[in-house]
């Protein structure tokens, strides 16, 4: 699944083709992608501009002109991807999980592909947009201000759950996923099985600015392309040649001197990468 560097990545890319651009024309090429889409979703699309795009967590928010948020969520396996005027034309354009078309004033499209179809798209009353039921739960951004040590102590006191799953839980904080937690967690040199409620103050004041680092990087390197993911001009990121420990099972710790592999578990159903001499 696309985390949060990914996403960002995505609405950067878009941010220049999209803003300030009317949509003509939309096409909806079916009914339902993981919830069903909403009611006169063309109609209600059709000749709105595009006033701005931001990210919330995983989630794309496209503002509209008019009184609606167009919310869109990759999945599993979905991606944007930008087909200029030039090519619009061109015959069998469209692939068989090429589900939304969005077409500008400047004819170029954007299409949301999505084979697996745990994606998500929807309209929101801009007014109610933090009331709606996708986003109200979410805690802070990663790289926002209300994200802190002191934050993050608190909520880790209260759980006895592993570290690991406190970080991926989007009610404490927005957009972290496997990678990246596994990533951070390394550089930290705390282990993922810590009981979250048993970390020390200083370890969470070095965590903090781990994540950020993690991210920062990522973000920079266009996110990490693994199966599905891509830029919308079809470029494949490069983060995951900077990874430390994910995908290294067996691998030695890139930790000098350190002489232990890299061990996996497995923790909710998810790959936990990780040294155990390095991360206690």
């Amino acid at each position: 699944m696309p985390e949060l560097p990914e996403v960002e990545t995505v609405k950067n890319g878009l941010v220049p083709l999209l803003t300030g651009r009317r949509l003509v024309e939309v096409i909806q090429r079916r009914d339902r992608l993981r919830i069903p889409l909403p009611d006169n979703f063309v109609k209600r699309l059709r000749g709105q501009r595009i006033v701005r795009i931001d990210r919330r967590a995983k989630y794309l928010l496209f503002y509209l002109d008019g009184p609606e948020v167009l919310i869109c969520h990759l999945g599993m396996s979905g991606r944007m991807t930008h087909i200029p005027a030039a090519r619009r034309n061109q015959p069998d354009i469209f692939g068989r999980h090429d589900h939304i078309i969005l077409e500008t004033d400047r004819h170029d499209l954007v299409i949301f592909n999505d084979p697996r179809r745990f994606g998500l798209m929807t309209l929101c009353p801009a007014a109610g947009l933090w009331q709606h039921a996708l986003l109200c739960h979410i805690g802070p951004e990663p790289l926002g201000n209300e994200f802190n040590a002191v934050y993050l102590l608190d909520q880790a006191a209260k759980r006895r759950s592993a570290v690991k799953a406190l970080l991926l839980n989007q009610r404490v904080v927005a957009g972290l996923g496997n990678i990246y937690v596994c990533e951070a967690l390394f550089r930290a040199g705390i282990s993922p099985q810590r009981n979250a409620c048993d970390l020390e103050p200083a370890e969470v004041e070095k965590l903090v600015p781990v994540i950020r680092d993690v991210l920062r990087c990522a973000i920079r390197a266009g996110g990490s392309s693994l199966r599905d993911y891509a830029h919308i001009d079809g470029e494949l990121g490069y983060f995951q040649h900077h990874f430390r420990v994910y995908g290294h099972e067996g691998d030695a710790c890139p930790t000098p001197g350190c002489g232990a592999k890299i061990s996996r578990i497995i923790q909710s159903k998810r790959s936990t990468f990780y040294c155990p001499a390095c991360q206690n």
